[in-house]
């Protein structure tokens, strides 16, 4: 079958990383700067037309930082108004007195999956960020030794549980069962969850020790004042500001999967007629108009205005009922806009990276060189992921391109539980995280590591969450066939 396939991509593809990593590791060539650079490189190599070179690299950026910049931008001032008023002290001094330092770990974990199983990974990791620092630096530990639980958590919700993109979308090409996809999903994720973060950190304090630092300062947070307890604000308000926007998306997230999805988990159950008499009171009791409620839901579940409304509430609950003037609010969030710009220069050359390799074709060459197969399709799966994941970065674009593979193959063997095929998908979409992803940058740059630093510990986890969670959904198939 190599005779039949063209190497060239795969090639360009090795070089091209090979490259971005001397240029940034050996030259120390700002980080931005050589992923445009790189771009352009492999975009030659890979014959695109250099015409859309610059197209390419444009919807790469556009692509990924669309949304993200009022995300990022509102998250970040939303955390540094919670920081500047004394909540994210309040908060991290309660969280240490009713779990202590040993537990902390296990309480950060526990707390950030609930929060991703309906945050995307870039929008919890930027929620979380601001209280995790400041826990860190209240209980005196590294903030990677926090911070790696929190990640892990975050991206095994993104890769395994709907209403999560990726999941749903695969889901529904396999024609999976969404329930079963939920349930089996938890089972995958906790177990991967907890051998990425919590077991993985132990042996990361051993090999790359200089990673867990105690730090003051983060240039995406700046420093965290200290505050005398008692006139900070309670710790009931200060939560609910640092998660109002997660609040939003998840109960408007539950009323959607409730009203369009609960039908297909419950309905066989409950019986369709009695589905129908819950639903219709449910919508009954809000608007005469379904369909009107639904795009009400839908507008206040979006990210970006979820981050407005919690916002404006921050702008009070941290401002004026703290006694702050208008002009100190403003001050903070101009700071926290300076703080991220760096941070969002990083994403956009990665996503420029990925948006040259996306239009390169080198989705497209995998699938070709994988087009006939007699391997296990939980395994073949989960193997075309990892590859379509490792060369294009995006964990999307891995989970939606692998379900087009495998798709033909899994409707042709009824002995598969569909189920098993897309969390062996999300499974493989998240492997060996590296250069040319996004999330790869942001880990980098939120807990100020260098590259080695992150290849040893960002890379390493994501593949931990990828080999666990094929082995999990290995187990559960074998079991539940």
């Amino acid at each position: 079958m190599l005779g039949d396939i063209n190497l060239w991509p795969f090639l360009i593809l090795i070089l091209g990383i090979a490259l971005l990593l001397l240029l940034i590791l050996r030259y120390k060539i700002n980080t931005f700067v050589t992923l445009i650079v790189t771009s352009i490189v492999v975009a030659f190599a890979l014959g695109m037309n250099p015409a859309g070179i610059a197209d390419a690299i444009k919807n790469g950026i556009g692509g990924t930082l669309g949304e993200l910049v009022v995300v990022f931008g509102f998250g970040s001032m939303i955390g540094r108004l919670v920081s500047d008023a004394g909540g994210s002290y309040r908060i991290a001094k309660t969280l240490i007195a009713r779990f202590g330092r040993k537990r902390l770990q296990w309480a950060v974990a526990a707390a950030s999956f609930v929060i991703g199983i309906s945050l995307l990974f870039e929008v919890g990791l930027v929620v979380l960020i601001p209280i995790v620092f400041t826990i860190a630096l209240e209980a005196d530990v590294p903030l990677l030794y926090l911070g790696i639980p929190m990640a892990t958590a975050l991206s095994a919700a993104q890769g395994f549980l709907p209403p999560q993109p990726s999941p749903t979308a695969v889901t529904n090409i396999l024609g999976a069962n969404l329930g079963l996809v939920l349930i089996y999903g938890i089972l995958v994720a906790i177990p991967a969850m907890i051998v990425a973060g919590p077991i993985f950190t132990r042996v990361a304090k051993r090999y790359v020790p200089s990673a867990f630092k105690i730090t003051k300062h983060l240039d995406a947070l700046g420093t965290i004042k200290e505050f005398e307890l008692d006139k900070t604000p309670s710790f009931g308000i200060s939560i609910l500001t640092s998660l109002m926007a997660v609040i939003f998306m998840v109960v408007t997230t539950l009323i959607t999967m409730f009203i369009n999805g609960g039908k297909q988990v419950y309905g066989g159950v409950i019986g369709d007629s009695a589905w129908k008499a819950m639903t219709s009171a449910a919508r009954r009791g809000y608007l005469t108009d379904p369909s009107e409620f639904q795009r009400i839901i839908a507008f206040l579940g979006n990210p970006l205005i979820a981050m407005v409304i919690a916002l404006l509430f921050a702008m009070w609950s941290m401002g004026r009922h703290q006694g702050r003037k208008i002009q100190e609010v403003n001050a903070t969030l101009a700071d926290a806009i300076k703080s991220i710009a760096n941070l969002l220069m990083v994403i956009g050359g990665g996503a420029a990276f990925k948006g040259v390799l996306t239009a390169g074709g080198i989705s497209t060459a995998i699938a070709a060189a994988f087009s006939h197969t007699s391997m296990s399709p939980i395994i073949f799966a989960w193997l075309i992921a990892v590859i379509i994941r490792v060369s294009v970065g995006s964990a999307t674009v891995a989970g939606m391109t692998s379900a087009g593979i495998v798709a033909p193959i899994v409707a042709s063997q009824t002995a598969v539980n569909p189920a098993f095929v897309v969390l062996a998908i999300g499974a493989g979409s998240l492997a060996a995280s590296h250069v040319n992803d996004a999330g790869f940058w942001m880990f980098k740059e939120f807990f100020d590591l260098d590259v080695k630093q992150t290849l040893k510990t960002w890379t390493v986890l994501e593949t931990l969450i990828s080999v666990v969670g094929l082995l999990m959904v290995l187990l559960l198939a074998a079991v539940f066939h």
